[in-house]
Parts: structure tokens; sequence; C-alpha cells
């Protein structure tokens, strides 16, 4: 049975709609919790596939949170061994970082759902299971360059960087595919100040969208799971 580690940064941040896609493949899925657990783990290192999860917090923040530092390593380590990575949002940017791009705060928050722009790469990648006009989630403040030799996959119209391919092994996006109208109830409690926080955001007004979007986004998010998992066969 392949083995699928998610690190996670906050409990309520977790594989939500993916872990069921993931099951129904024969992956056995197992969570590390980065604040605690031992990053320098062989299991991380040597997993069939490893999926680096969302957070609030800066990908540049190693002296705040000393985890990553380690974490950064490893990602590091995977992708120079083509073994597979994952990143979501705060996972995409630890990709970023972990091939030597910088990260930093955008200047403003991009948090809610809306459509993206794939480049020609991503038409021709497994984002182009995202049907054009299709809203996924967006959640973040901060941003990334590309990193040298990755391929740019799509943008928003305030974001360049939202989503990057390393060969066929790592796949970095800053939005969110993998939650459910369901699992997002946990996200308005845990960032209720970060919503309370930002302009014209409000709990009542996200969970409307998402019950406007995310039933159209899970099987389209699952079908762009489905097809990287394929092409990482030999």
């Amino acid at each position: 049975m392949p083995s699928v580690v998610a690190i996670r940064h906050i409990a309520f941040e977790d594989l939500d709609a993916f872990a069921p896609a993931l099951s129904a493949r024969g992956y056995k899925v197992a969570y590390k919790e980065a604040p605690l657990d031992d990053l320098a783990d062989r299991d991380l290192a040597d997993c069939d596939l490893l999926i680096v999860l969302g957070g609030p917090i800066g990908a540049y923040e190693e002296d705040r949170y000393p985890f990553l530092k380690p974490e950064i390593a490893l990602i590091e380590r995977r992708l120079k061994a083509a073994k597979p990575v994952l990143g979501i949002c705060l996972g995409a940017q630890l990709m970023a970082r972990a091939l030597g791009a910088k990260v930093y705060p955008a200047g403003f928050k991009e948090v809610g759902w809306a459509s993206l722009n794939l480049s020609a790469a991503g038409r021709d990648s497994p984002l182009a299971k995202i049907k054009s006009g299709t809203r996924v989630l967006h959640w973040h403040g901060d941003t990334f360059d590309l990193p040298s030799g990755a391929t740019q996959l799509a943008s928003t119209s305030r974001t360049p960087n939202q989503a990057f391919a390393v060969g066929r092994h790592g796949l970095a996006l800053q939005f969110h595919l993998e939650v459910s109208a369901k699992g997002l109830e946990r996200w308005y409690v845990g960032h209720a100040v970060e919503i309370h926080a930002t302009p014209r955001l409000t709990v009542p007004r996200l969970r409307a969208d998402s019950g406007k979007y995310a039933d159209e986004l899970a099987p389209q998010g699952r079908a762009c799971l489905e097809a990287w998992l394929d092409g990482l066969k030999p």
C-alpha cells in the first residue's frame, strides 16, 4: 500500500476532500504535525507522497517557528531526489523557498472564491481539469517569486504566481482545491480574527460563496489530483 504523509501546520487545515480521493487510490494516509513532530523522520523522507498543507504563518518566519528550517530542508531533499511533493498554500510557498525563491507579503489579502488564469503550460498540466471560470478558494496574504527551473502554471489578476510545477514530481498550488463546504466551517472559527480584520470579508459571505462554489469545485479538484498522481507513474 503506497504511503502519503501530510504535514499539517494547524489542525483544521487538513486534506479534507482529498483524503477520500487518496484512500480510494490505495494510499495509506498519515499526518505529521509540523510544530510538534520530528520533520527529520525517515517516514517523511521515504514516503511515496508528501503533501505540505496550509497555515496562517509566513514561510520566512523561521525565527518565530523554528520547525520551518527542517521542513524546508525536507522539501528540498525530496525535490532534488525527484520524490513527489504536493504543496498547498503555505506548502506551495515552502516549496518555493526550498527551491531558492523569495516568499514575501503581497501587500494585500487574497481571500475568497475566484477563478484562475492558466498559462499555456497550465493548460497542458493536471490543472486543465479545472474548467475555465470555475472558482477556487484563495486564502493568503503572501506571495512568491517563480523558482528557477520551475514552470509557471496559473495566475490571478492580483497574483502572478499561483501555481508551478517542478518536473512531474513537484506541484505547488497557492490556492485550495482540497476544501469542502462542510470542512470550511472549521476555518471560519479558526481564522475568525483574520476574517474580522479583513475589509469586506465576513463569515456569512464566505459561507454563502462556499455553498455556491465548493460542490462544483470538488470533482474537478479530485480530477486534478488524480491526473497529477497518474503522471507520477513511470
